[in-house]
């Protein structure tokens, strides 16, 4: 089967928090059979935003020189992409429209990051209902944006505080944010490594998978792999969570442009998968 599929979310040592080369990446991804990988690594931040968990500023150009070397030594084998996963906060946008505008990248994820102490401090005030809402609404905000391609991982807020994550309570304002994020066009990530969380589910479970196909709302998959091993991790699970919701497709972004692809040709042409 010609591989199509692409690994849309991982990332490098360069945040402090992963491990291994985009070339074992790119190497994992050979073998599970897809088309290529994108690496979107946390993007910089100037004033020390969150600085353990990112690049610096000053890293952002070895880190487009990392990602074309991998690309180089790959050539034929893997197509090795650049990337980059953005932290929305309000009052960013200038710095993400010109760091986005700096590199020709192929797909910009979007995040909320609402366990970053950073973002927790400012914005969390005792209430984990009320910080819940703030964060659909800053998800619907970076939608609306225009700055991402996909809004990554987007209920990460439940495994923040479990016992608080009432679906029932939360629910229309979830709703909001999805209505929200149908009219802007932009997609939203299934992202597997949701399964190793607090919350043991992929980010978004089932009840807002079924939300999002009946808005039409695109979907990429993507496992998040801060290790060359979980390069397409449950991919085949995540694809049939999809037609459960009721999705016939899924996507991919390469310079910026979304692809659509057959849920069953995506199955297809997956090499077996090796649970990490």
């Amino acid at each position: 089967m010609t591989p199509v599929l692409y690994e849309s979310h991982m990332h490098t040592p360069l945040c402090n928090h992963a491990e291994g080369e985009p070339e074992e990446y790119a190497a994992v991804a050979e073998e599970r059979g897809l088309k290529g990988i994108i690496v979107t690594c946390h993007n910089p931040i100037p004033g020390g935003w969150a600085s353990d968990v990112r690049m610096a500023p000053d890293e952002l150009d070895h880190y487009v020189q990392l990602v074309d070397r991998a690309r180089q030594a790959m050539e034929g084998r893997v197509d090795v992409r650049l990337g980059m996963e953005s932290d929305y906060v309000p009052g960013m946008e200038r710095w993400l429209t010109k760091l986005h505008e700096s590199h020709e990248f192929n797909h910009i994820l979007g995040s909320v990051h609402p366990q970053v102490p950073h973002y927790f401090e400012r914005y969390f005030r005792g209430d984990w209902f009320q910080y819940q809402q703030l964060y659909f609404e800053h998800i619907a905000r970076a939608a609306e944006s225009g700055l991402f391609d996909t809004m990554a991982h987007p209920d990460l807020i439940k495994n923040l505080a479990p016992h608080e994550w009432i679906l029932e309570r939360i629910w229309p304002y979830i709703l909001r944010t999805l209505d929200r994020v149908a009219e802007t066009g932009v997609a939203m990530e299934l992202n597997t490594s949701g399964l190793n969380k607090t919350v043991p589910e992929m980010n978004p479970g089932p009840e807002i998978l079924q939300e999002m196909a009946k808005r039409n709302i695109p979907v990429v998959i993507g496992a998040d792999a801060h290790v060359p091993e979980r390069v397409a991790d449950q991919f085949e699970e995540a694809m049939n969570h999809l037609k459960e919701a009721g999705y016939n497709s899924i996507n991919i972004f390469l310079n910026r442009e979304r692809h659509e692809i057959e849920i069953g040709t995506a199955l297809e042409s997956l090499k077996k998968s090796k649970s990490f």
